[in-house]
């Protein structure tokens, strides 16, 4: 259940990329210490609303906090980087998510440890990476969305561009960071070489195009927003009109769309040649889209999922309530009570991973500076807190 256990890892992290990534070794055995200025009062994710619990502490902040520790050191002043430097000599990985320019300054990076760890690993998440122009900007998930086509592609077709629900791009880039930091710890232990490893928001936010920048790159092709959140090449690809709502129909191949036919009870349609090849069914999107929503809108969401579950692919489309009030997910474990000082019934969401079939154990992340003595000794406690 703890295949990390016995790696150390320095955290200097904010809001989501840096936590949510760092989460992920915490979760999986690694002692995770999160160092935080107590002079600003920790991470900035401390302090999101509007679900506080008590000072210093939110249910945002909790949501990436899982299994760490707290530690205080102020960067900017001589004792407080004496102290992070005797602290980084015991660790085998480094992570922040500051901007390009802050780790050179604060002594964060490969070439201002290496001296007293060699085989430390610097993992360093920026909005635009440590090595171009816009080292120094400040930058977030939604304006990559927006910068590097993601939003042009995001909503319907007559509406305006539209970001992801969720934080994606920080979620993507933690992990994209924790699979480097992780390839290099491994190289690290068997040669003793460390190193700088690097992503960016922007970089990650750009290579989520995928296909469709393949596309343009070699044919100019233009992605564009399709009605019903519909795949780009492939039908139907995209939401369908219920009854009671709409439900979520991916026949990525030939032998889920002929299931789909007969089972709504259009078995005709298989052998119609506007429908009859892919090909022809994404050039008659419009028509087949109208042929499903006479068909579905027959019957309500749950009468379609008692016929199509297991043998087409589909999918309710689900508001967060109904989500959460699935009978499915009672069987996942995906959800547990995590107990907090401030809510003993606080509930979380569990880790995706498992490990022969368990999920990680979970406990919230210790209050702002609480684990000062244990990890930094009762002589820095003082200067560690100031």
């Amino acid at each position: 259940m703890k295949p990390l256990a016995g790696m150390r890892v320095l955290t200097l992290e904010q809001f989501g990329a840096g936590p949510y990534g760092s989460m992920f070794l915490a979760d999986l055995g690694a002692e995770v210490i999160k160092v935080e200025n107590a002079a600003t009062r920790g991470d900035a994710g401390r302090h999101v609303g509007p679900h506080l619990l008590g000072e210093n502490d939110s249910q945002y902040f909790q949501t990436w906090g899982s299994n760490k520790k707290s530690v205080t050191l102020d960067l900017k002043a001589e004792d407080g980087r004496d102290a992070f430097r005797r602290l980084a000599a015991s660790a085998d990985a480094i992570v922040n998510n500051l901007r390009g320019d802050q780790p050179e300054k604060l002594g964060l990076d490969y070439a201002s440890l290496k001296a007293m760890s060699p085989a430390i690993v610097c993992l360093h998440i920026s909005a635009y990476g440590r090595d171009n122009a816009r080292k120094s900007w400040p930058g977030y998930d939604f304006l990559m969305q927006a910068e590097t086509g993601l939003m042009s592609l995001t909503g319907e077709p007559d509406g305006p561009p539209s970001r992801f629900g969720a934080s994606m791009i920080d979620f993507m880039t933690g992990m994209t960071g924790i699979v480097g930091l992780l390839s290099c710890v491994m190289r690290a232990r068997a040669t003793g070489q460390g190193c700088d490893v690097d992503t960016c928001l922007f970089d990650v936010a750009l290579h989520q195009l995928s296909y469709p920048a393949v596309w343009y790159l070699n044919g100019g092709d233009m992605p564009s927003r399709l009605a019903r959140s519909s795949h780009q090449s492939l039908t139907p690809v995209q939401t369908v009109r219920t009854r009671d709502g709409w439900i979520y129909v991916m026949c990525m191949m030939d032998k889920f769309w002929e299931e789909l036919a007969r089972r709504i009870g259009r078995a005709e349609l298989i052998e119609d040649a506007r429908f009859s090849s892919a090909p022809a069914r994404l050039a008659n999107r419009p028509e087949l889209t109208a042929e499903l929503d006479a068909a579905m809108s027959q019957r309500t969401t749950a009468e379609w999922l008692e016929v199509l579950s297991g043998a087409a692919p589909v999918a309710p489309v689900y508001d967060v309530a109904q989500a959460f009030a699935n009978p499915f997910l009672e069987t996942t474990g995906m959800v547990r009570t995590v107990p907090h000082p401030a809510r003993p019934d606080f509930r979380m969401l569990a880790n995706p991973l498992k490990i022969d079939g368990e999920r990680p154990e979970l406990s919230v992340c210790s209050p702002l500076g609480a684990d000062n003595e244990a990890i930094l000794g009762a002589g820095t406690k003082q200067a560690a807190a100031e």
